[in-house]
């Protein structure tokens, strides 16, 4: 049974630098990794591409054609992929059990309330894909909370909308420490409890936030998030190791790749690490990481880095050099019987004419 991450979320959350990124991570751990592009207006993609919609359907073509914008374009394409699922399904075939990454587009109403890509992702899971949605947000929404409590909402319906294994996951975490300071530790941010606490700085934010009629609405806003108790977050900083480690070992479990993958055993590089806790960080480490000591994490990563850099080039001389002895000696040996004794006899007779 093959597994796929539907990768979604808002312009910029990072959706391309992280199938990129994934599929750098999976291909160091041995794990065979395809990514699918679903958004027909990625002309550019950073990654190898082993299927692409814009194959079947661009957005310039649906844009000069039908006289559509940016959004409406992306909606029509979505619309016909799902009429012409036959397409995306004979490629997947090709693809065998390979752990597919689908890059979706980022207009948020194909995943709140149209219908197309969640209509998509039914099909792909009848053809016996496990599936996990990924839901991306940039974590600068933190730095204000009118746009974390929008963020939330966003999370919310689109839990509700696609109806399927999902994780909300904070990208761009080494950025955090270049806004302003946070009023909480990461820990409220991502375990979403007591947003309470929250409304007198949502309040601050701005007086017209702090008008008698805005009140009434942020209470039932948030007590609408508190009630369904569906939203939580994970964390992520695509270029270091750990995080993505620690990304994966959630994923796998959530989607139940932990438990048997479609090879029939789990990889063997990766059931070691977890085994041996590698890659399990507390929201207290990333706090630690990336807001409170960041720049000592930074210099120590650098060190050790170069540390590892060093080692390896001296590996690689010592190799040389001995690579160099050998053939010295080699040489030693074939000059070793010149001008000492007799030639051997090499079986042919010689006839001197008189």
């Amino acid at each position: 049974m093959p597994f796929a991450q539907l990768v979604i979320g808002p312009p910029g959350a990072g959706k391309s630098t992280y199938c990129n990124g994934m599929h750098q991570f999976l291909g160091a751990i041995g794990r065979k990794c395809s990514i699918v592009n679903l958004d027909p207006a990625n002309d550019k993609t950073s990654y190898p591409c082993a299927l692409d919609v814009r194959d079947l359907v661009t957005l310039e073509e649906i844009m000069s054609e039908d006289q559509l914008g940016p959004n409406g374009g992306v909606l029509y394409a979505l619309e016909e992929l799902e009429e012409n699922f036959e397409w995306l399904e004979e490629g997947l075939k090709e693809l065998g059990d390979d752990y597919i990454l689908f890059d979706c587009p980022g207009q948020v109403e194909i995943f709140t309330h149209h219908s197309s890509l969640r209509n998509i992702f039914f099909k792909i899971q009848k053809l016996g894909y496990r599936l996990i949605v990924i839901h991306l947000i940039d974590s600068y929404n933190l730095t204000l909370p009118s746009m974390y409590i929008s963020s939330l909402i966003l999370c919310l319906r689109a839990m509700l909308q696609m109806d399927l294994p999902h994780l909300n996951v904070l990208t761009k975490m080494d950025n955090l420490s270049n806004y302003a300071p946070l009023p909480f530790n990461l820990d409220f941010y991502t375990e979403v409890q007591d947003l309470s606490y929250l409304l007198p700085h949502l309040e601050a934010e701005s007086s017209r936030l702090s008008h008698d009629k805005f009140g009434p609405l942020n209470n039932a806003i948030i007590d609408l998030v508190e009630e369904f108790g569906l939203v939580g977050f994970e964390t992520l900083a695509v270029e270091d190791k750990k995080s993505m480690m620690n990304l994966l070992r959630v994923i796998d479990r959530a989607s139940g790749y932990v438990f048997g993958s479609a090879e029939g055993a789990n990889d063997t590089v990766w059931q070691v690490a977890v085994r041996e806790g590698l890659g399990t960080m507390d929201i207290r480490d990333v706090q630690e990481r990336w807001l409170d000591a960041k720049d000592e994490y930074d210099e120590r990563e650098q060190k050790e880095l170069e540390e590892e850099e060093e080692a390896e080039r001296a590996k690689r001389e010592a190799a040389s050099n001995a690579g160099n002895e050998k053939d010295d000696d080699d040489d030693d040996d074939d000059d070793a019987g010149f001008g000492r004794g007799s030639i051997p006899d090499g079986g042919v007779k010689v006839i001197r004419k008189k």
